[in-house]
């Protein structure tokens, strides 16, 4: 049973000041939930339906740290973000931040991301292709952002996130940077050394000046139809499929 301190507190975690006050996030749903009960991540609660408990007793036993709760539905319901709980729910330390070295490999740079969807789909993408790193401006979308871990599906587990000052980050590095733009040269055409910085922009205000000045090429995904644009994570999808060997 969820006291109401403790109720009040999960509720908290879906504002991004609590968040980081407590330095917690919420994880939910039965496979992103088994993800990261298999991981060796600090979880603060297991909150779940008996059943799920019972079926997922020896991946719960493995996180002595963590307080398991047993709930009813409604329970559960109450403080989930998800319009329908999906039987567990786990709050989860974050992990402490990573210093980075950039290495001759790929790294994607996001601009100012601000769909949650976007952030985790696009998280996911980079875990797909081998990207381990990923930079986004200090004006991105906060990366524990429920919808954003949701849409990550346990990615975050092996993508480390800096937030930082792009400007300065890409001005310091000697590798190609590509950035995708709408008068950039075909991406089909492009032949690359396999290693880089992709930068993504903004969903509506694209990749800012000081950024695009510092790219070393700006590439197109050529458009055949009528639409005005492709949404940021399909475009870093096709990208990283694309220049990614």
């Amino acid at each position: 049973m969820l006291s109401k301190s403790l109720n009040k507190y999960i509720r908290s975690l879906g504002q991004q000041k609590f968040r980081l006050q407590y330095k917690s996030f919420v994880v939910e749903g039965d496979t992103i939930a088994q993800e990261w009960l298999a991981s060796d991540q600090e979880i603060e609660y297991v909150i779940a339906q008996a059943e799920w408990l019972q079926e997922n007793e020896i991946l719960v036993s493995k996180h002595k740290e963590a307080e398991k709760i047993e709930v009813k539905e409604h329970e559960l319901q109450a403080v989930s973000g998800l319009k329908t709980a999906n039987k567990v729910l786990l709050v989860v330390k974050m992990p402490a931040l990573k210093q980075y070295k950039l290495a001759n490999k790929w790294y994607l740079a996001l601009d100012d991301i601000s769909d949650p969807g976007n952030m985790g789909t696009i998280i996911r993408i980079a875990d797909w292709f081998g990207i381990d790193q990923i930079f986004c401006s200090t004006n991105c979308v906060d990366i524990y952002n429920a919808k954003v871990v949701q849409a990550a599906m346990g990615s975050h587990l092996r993508v480390s996130i800096h937030y930082c000052n792009l400007t300065e980050v890409l001005s310091a590095t000697g590798l190609p940077i590509y950035a995708t733009t709408l008068q950039g040269d075909n991406i089909y055409t492009l032949n690359t050394n396999n290693k880089g910085i992709i930068i993504i922009g903004n969903e509506s205000k694209g990749i800012s000046d000081a950024l695009l000045a510092l790219a070393t090429r700006q590439i197109l995904i050529p458009r055949k139809g009528g639409a005005e644009s492709l949404n940021a994570a399909i475009s870093a999808g096709i990208v990283c499929a694309l220049l990614i060997q």
